[in-house]
């Protein structure tokens, strides 16, 4: 039992300090901030697909990622409001669902793989257009703004994230592993 508490604080510890290197790098190439954010960190919001570490893992990366990157107080809440969101949203996508008996539309873990990405994308969508509006200032409207954070959300968490699910998924076992 207390194996199993270590492993799962090691993971989310983990995927925290990745996603806030990988926070950090897309800041450096000034693609973590702004109207179009493509933060390759995001990518990891599949994680909960994995590994229910993954959701207090992500929350406090983006924590972090937020606060190191010059983000206003109100954008590193609910930015990272969003992302908690998003990872519990996907956990429950990949876990929660009750399976009907023997066959049906959602009966298929490919299906809830392909809806994985969704969640962290629309908690963003919400979110983070209007923070830039009310917390930045930036000039442009809602929609303008759902649309670019859609954009780099997509194009971080649906592409980025599926190429990560599937380049991880036959070595779950040994990376997200459970028990020694």
């Amino acid at each position: 039992m207390r194996n199993k508490k270590v492993l799962f604080i090691t993971q989310a510890a983990a995927i925290a300090a990745l996603y806030v290197v990988l926070t950090l790098l897309a800041n450096a190439l000034g693609l973590a901030n702004y109207a179009v954010q493509v933060r390759f960190s995001e990518a990891l919001t599949i994680l909960p697909y994995f590994t229910p570490a993954a959701i207090p893992g992500l929350f406090i990366g983006c924590v972090v990622a937020n606060t190191l990157t010059g983000c206003m107080l109100l954008d590193t809440i609910f930015g990272s409001l969003a992302t908690l969101v998003g990872a519990l949203v996907t956990y429950y996508i990949a876990h929660g669902f009750k399976k009907p008996s023997d066959a049906g539309f959602y009966n298929t873990s490919k299906v809830k793989k392909w809806l994985c990405p969704i969640p962290p994308i629309v908690a963003n969508v919400i979110v983070v257009p209007p923070v830039l509006i009310y917390v930045y200032h930036m000039e442009g409207t809602l929609p303008l703004f759902m649309l670019t954070v859609g954009a780099g959300e997509v194009i971080s968490c649906f592409i980025l994230g599926m190429i990560l699910l599937f380049a991880l998924e036959p070595r779950k076992d040994v990376i997200f592993r459970v028990n020694d």
